[in-house]
């Protein structure tokens, strides 16, 4: 259990020590590595750094960078000054980088060099690649550092969400609810002889609370600067990682380098982590196939309402597809159609971890945060007799057709149960008489052919008749948004143009 009272201090010098704790692979072919020891001092050095550049205590720092060592040491060296890391997706367009630096009064910003010259906001920027005044190594200030003492409501970090649908929403986040969380993913010990493996970004909850949690356990964390397949799977090989973290879309994606496969041994696997998106049951038993032996989980947690909500329980194991169960110190509640608490519905939040509210929205925060600190997550979940939740969609991904709700991840399970179907997306387009029917986009497994009209077929045989889809589009992949999602409002507009043209 951690004894930590700053997020961004979370070193144990008895059990960290000089014990590895990063494998940078930024530079494939050359990685950089650190010890716990090093962080600590660099991250110390960082948060001297930031006040000798005359910030205070309060203010907002941004980060805006591809994964690396100095993305963690600027992050931890901002928690510890007392200041709030503001964590922007380094794929938004310059517009919104610079709207996210406004909106967020961001008073200063560390940057890759890729990202130099992507915003135009006036701004002091620190460039990780720099050199001269403005490079990393000029800001830092080498030396002991007492990390500041956090009061209840003082914001760790500022992260923003996609943007798929309009403006990115800021979303607060405290120091104490976040060590809460840590506290609690720390409740097994010992983790420190573990490797773990993070590819996702790290402006996204996912991969940054799994990097916190491995340099906080005095564990080796394995960092790529973003998310490739070949190199993903290279890493688990050459690195010999035993627990592999990952977005369930990435695995697919993975695990579509059949060759690739083969060649490696991924015996090392003891553990595999997914997260931040539902995963069918196709892909449940690949990962299966995969890593034999190792012990599978699809976690979930929310940005809002943090990471810890549903989970394993001690003496419990979490049944193959489910989310885990409630966990302590969380309070949940499903709400149906009809505003009732009942075993299947939108999943009602309230943990230590809540947001305060968005940033700049009390219209929004008023929309899905009560006065009594429960968050309306719009994830529909359904809870069984044994406690375990199940998710089932979206509640604003669900749509109608002649009169029966349709939640498309339920589609998408049945039709990647097809052994030629490697993923699918299923959308809704508009019709006279139904409201609105489903359509699907379909990936084919590695070498398969199977045909739109099987497709079709197969969601009959399997699922009630106004579930199937009315069209079958074949990608080579499925869009991206944001860490590994699926790009479903993109692949809506797509979809209702290719039918209206049909229809033409």
């Amino acid at each position: 259990m951690i004894s930590a009272y700053n997020l961004g201090a979370l070193f144990d010098p008895e059990l960290g020590g000089d014990n590895p704790a990063l494998i940078d692979c930024l530079d494939w072919d050359a990685p950089r590595y650190y010890s716990h020891r090093e962080i600590d001092d660099a991250a110390n050095a960082c948060a001297r750094g930031l006040l000798r550049r005359g910030l205070v205590r309060g203010d907002g720092v941004a980060i805006l960078s591809a994964n690396r060592a100095e993305y963690l040491i600027a992050y931890l060296g901002i928690l510890r000054a007392g200041m709030s890391a503001v964590l922007i997706s380094y794929k938004f367009p310059g517009a919104l980088i610079d709207y996210v630096l406004e909106d967020s009064a961001s008073k200063y910003l560390l940057c890759d060099g890729p990202r130099r010259d992507v915003f135009s906001t006036d701004i002091p920027v620190t460039d990780f690649d720099g050199t001269g005044d403005e490079g990393f190594a000029a800001l830092m200030d080498p030396g002991p550092f007492e990390a500041i003492r956090p009061d209840d409501d003082d914001v760790a970090m500022v992260l923003y969400t996609s943007g798929s649908t309009g403006r990115p929403k800021g979303v607060p986040l405290t120091q104490n609810g976040h060590l809460w969380a840590m506290r609690g993913r720390m409740g097994k010990w010992p983790y420190n002889h573990h490797r773990l493996l993070v590819a996702a970004p790290l402006y996204h909850m996912n991969a940054l609370l799994t990097l916190l949690f491995g340099h906080a356990a005095s564990t080796l964390t394995v960092l790529l600067p973003e998310f490739d397949a070949q190199t993903y799977l290279q890493a688990i090989e050459r690195f010999k990682c035993t627990w592999i973290t990952s977005v369930p879309t990435m695995l697919a994606m993975s695990f579509m380098e059949e060759e690739l496969l083969q060649s490696l041994d991924l015996s090392s696997v003891s553990i595999v982590r997914m997260g931040s998106a539902p995963v069918s049951p196709k892909l449940w038993a690949r990962v299966g196939e995969v890593f034999p032996g190792a012990d599978i989980m699809n976690g979930y947690g929310t940005t809002e309402a943090g990471p810890m909500v549903l989970g394993p329980l001690p003496g419990r194991a979490v049944p193959p597809m489910s989310a885990g169960f409630q966990v302590a110190g969380v309070d949940l509640k499903l709400i149906d159609g009809n505003g009732e608490e009942a075993d299947e519905g939108v999943l009602w939040q309230r943990t230590p971890a809540n947001t305060i509210g968005y940033l700049n929205l009390p219209e929004k925060t008023a929309e899905v945060i009560t006065p009594d600190g429960w968050y309306n997550s719009g994830d529909v979940f359904r809870r069984e007799a044994d406690g375990a939740y199940y998710f089932v969609g979206r509640d604003d991904d669900m749509f109608v057709c002649g009169g029966e709700n349709i939640y498309p991840g339920q589609v998408e399970s049945i039709l990647v149960g097809h052994a030629g179907v490697e993923q699918s997306c299923v959308v809704p387009v508009p019709d006279e008489i139904k409201g609105e029917k489903p359509i699907a986009f379909v990936v084919r497994t590695p070498g398969a052919r199977v045909s739109a009209d099987e497709v079709k077929q197969h969601a009959l045989a399997n699922a009630p008749a106004y579930q199937h889809p009315r069209m079958v589009i074949f990608l080579d992949e499925l869009p991206l948004v944001g860490p590994g999602k699926v790009d479903r409002k993109g692949l809506e507009a797509r979809g209702r143009q290719i039918w209206q043209d049909e229809e033409r």
